[in-house]
């Protein structure tokens, strides 16, 4: 029974939509490799995916830290080889509290999390699916990544890299036998969302969150963009000019600052 078992491998599954994900593939009894920052929180997860039939395996790991992230899950594939690999972690950081000097080093935080996390995730595991002629990479991007948001520029910079580097990577990998799916989630209830001071349109919750996202790597679907009213109106933003757009979202609310630059 054991070696039927699915390997999903999920960072920042500590909280939010990676915790949703992860008992969402808990339920379908699949192998759990969960990372995370908070220790308390991730055992917290880890225990509600046992009790619903999963095998779980935890280490405290922050994406940032190339060599330990990538020793980790390189150890964790050799052992139990990844059929799902879903770089999630990510932090949420805008212009909103925060002091004029703090701009550039929230700037960097949000890129090394969001972004170089990403690649230090799957950097040392997309050769060994590709050696494997099977694999399914997934990258977590955002709605926000189709439009220039003055409100948090990094944090919409970052996701865009992350969609055009994962849509652009699919095609890459594809003759390989490996699937890429990048993920656009509209808003979630989740820790990061919770901090948000103003009204989010079509607020979900993040079960139905994750069981959208299930939905759509159970079809390896290379873009999925939800809820589909909030996904229409980002792209249609990002078709138009963007000297116009700018203007307009200058006028929105601001995402606040990451919680140790307040």
């Amino acid at each position: 029974m054991t070696n039927q078992r699915k390997t999903i491998c999920i960072t920042g599954a500590s909280s939010g939509l990676g915790a949703a994900l992860a008992e969402i593939y808990a339920r379908g009894k699949a192998r759990l490799v969960l990372t995370g920052r908070d220790a308390e929180r991730l055992q917290t997860v880890a225990k509600r995916c046992e009790q619903l039939g999963a095998e779980v395996h935890t280490s405290v790991l922050d994406v940032r830290a190339r060599d330990l992230t990538q020793q980790y899950l390189t150890q964790m594939d050799h052992r139990y080889p990844f059929d799902i690999l879903i770089a999630n972690a990510g932090i949420s950081g805008g212009m909103g509290g925060i002091d004029e000097k703090d701009i550039m080093a929230q700037g960097y935080e949000v890129f090394e999390t969001n972004l170089t996390g990403v690649l230090h995730t799957i950097d040392p595991i997309i050769p060994r699916m590709i050696a494997r002629g099977r694999g399914h990479a997934v990258l977590m991007s955002s709605l926000v990544s189709y439009s220039p948001w003055p409100g948090a520029p990094a944090y919409a910079a970052s996701k865009a890299a992350v969609r055009f580097y994962g849509e652009a990577l699919a095609q890459t990998l594809k003759p390989h036998g490996v699937n890429v799916s990048v993920i656009c989630p509209g808003f979630v209830r989740t820790p990061m969302t919770d901090r948000n001071p103003y009204r989010m349109p079509l607020l979900m919750d993040t079960e139905k969150a994750a069981r959208l996202m299930k939905a759509g790597l159970d079809k390896k679907k290379r873009l999925i963009v939800y809820p589909f009213l909030t996904a229409f109106i980002a792209q249609l933003m990002g078709m138009i000019h963007s000297s116009v757009m700018t203007h307009f979202l200058a006028k929105t609310p601001q995402k606040p600052a990451l919680p140790d630059q307040l």
